[in-house]
């Protein structure tokens, strides 16, 4: 692949070949890209990603959270490594560049470093995590959640609709769940030296502004939310209107309560109802016992806080207005995170070099990088989405547009290979 940092032609090739060999693992039946974790079709997929990486030179390993690792050496073995990666699983119904763009760009930008005749100081580490996208254990970012020491035995008991465990499903893939539990965590002497993600944007604002990078400045707090609103069942066409406990009035009221915050929110702030559950199939009972799911996301810690509270009330008061009991509870996905400065201003030295324009930017959707920032200083780059569109199968981001940042990538990783940092990364 000639060089990258020109993003010429063969780059684009090399990109496009390896983005369409990539799509052809989904689930038959499925829209768009479906590659959920567990499946079969991300159990070949897996395989393909670990021969990509030996051909890009790399030796290649499986860890013990199933994580795919792939490590170019650099001169001192023994010094913290540099890592980059992302994700290649998707979410039914998906795309074909969330996630993956960072492990093909990773691979993209070892290549480029090859080209260029470049040796690193430390290690170069690319990883495909295991499981980033949400399941039906509710729980996401499997893999770096567990390299960061992150993932609990309750997490392993989370069921999913068929009441299957986590750890079961661990199991049925091949991976020791007893294993996950601290022997996969990066601690003490493995923890990285600073970790560099390259992603989509999965939002509009790069292409709106004509901007080429976005340097994100920090990843969405997310707050999760569930409510159980309680009536009363009576019989739908017999029942007076006026002398009804309908718990799906109530839910309604919710889901108009919840949108009306996100609508008022600061910039950067969302909130969204994602299901609705009637416990009757019943088409002529009036609904007793409903249950919403919804979440809330912002860069704005007091503003997340004052959600939780203001929701627990205006929910309580709507749902009291028909007769019906609300129940609330609330879990923390995961907190706000920002990014390092150090990474920050390295990334944007490398996009003044290029000529390339960039933008600060936060991300609005979660990653890997959040529970890699446990580790080490994190930094991330994103490269416009057409249309803003994610999550679907019209997500699409330009070859071009990938082989930039690659560039921005591979000599952000240069900066950083010398980098020094006055500060310690968080911990939990």
């Amino acid at each position: 692949m000639p060089g990258l940092y020109t993003a010429d032609a063969g780059a684009t090739e090399w990109l496009d070949s390896a983005l369409t060999d990539l799509a052809e693992f989904r689930s038959t039946g499925r829209p768009g890209w479906t590659r959920e974790v567990f499946s079969e079709s991300y159990r070949e997929s897996r395989h393909w990603v670990a021969d990509k990486m030996r051909a890009a030179g790399l030796q290649v390993h499986v860890d013990d959270a199933g994580n795919i690792i792939g490590r170019l050496p650099g001169r001192n073995p023994a010094a913290p490594p540099l890592v980059t990666g992302s994700h290649t699983d998707t979410v039914d119904g998906g795309g074909r560049f969330d996630g993956v763009v960072g492990v093909l760009g990773g691979l993209a930008a070892v290549e480029t470093l090859r080209e260029s005749g470049t040796v690193l100081g430390r290690d170069l580490l690319v990883v495909d995590f295991l499981g980033e996208e949400s399941n039906p254990f509710g729980l996401s970012c499997l893999g770096s959640r567990a390299l960061a020491g992150e993932l609990t035995p309750r997490d392993l008991a989370r069921t999913d609709y068929s009441d299957r465990t986590l750890a079961s499903a661990f199991e049925d893939f091949g991976l020791d769940p007893s294993d996950l539990l601290g022997r996969a965590a990066w601690t003490g002497t493995r923890r990285p030296h600073a970790y560099l993600e390259l992603h989509v944007e999965q939002g509009p604002v790069l292409e709106a502004r004509g901007t080429e990078i976005g340097i994100v400045t920090a990843i969405t707090g997310i707050e999760r939310l569930v409510a159980s609103f309680t009536g009363t069942p009576d019989h739908a066409g017999t029942r007076p209107m006026d002398d009804r406990r309908d718990a799906m009035v109530a839910a309604a009221e919710a889901v108009l309560a919840i949108r009306a915050e996100g609508c008022g929110a600061p910039e950067h702030g969302v909130a969204t109802v994602t299901r609705l559950e009637n416990a009757s199939s019943s088409p002529n009972v009036v609904p007793s016992l409903v249950r919403l799911h919804g979440e809330v996301r912002s860069v704005d810690e007091s503003w997340l806080t004052g959600t939780r509270r203001r929701l627990a009330e205006e929910i309580a008061a709507r749902a009291g207005q028909h007769g019906v009991e609300a129940d609330l509870s609330w879990t923390t996905d995961n907190a706000v995170v920002r990014s390092a400065p150090g990474v920050q201003d390295l990334a944007a030295a490398a996009c003044d070099a290029a000529g390339v324009s960039w933008l600060p930017v936060p991300s609005g959707a979660t990653h890997d990088a959040v529970h890699m920032a446990a580790l080490a200083p994190m930094g991330m780059i994103f490269v416009p989405s057409a249309n803003g569109k994610s999550h679907c199968p019209e997500e699409f981001t330009a070859t071009g547009q990938i082989a930039t940042g690659v560039r921005v990538l591979a000599d952000t990783l240069i900066r950083l290979d010398t980098h020094h940092f006055p500060h310690p990364p968080r911990t939990h």
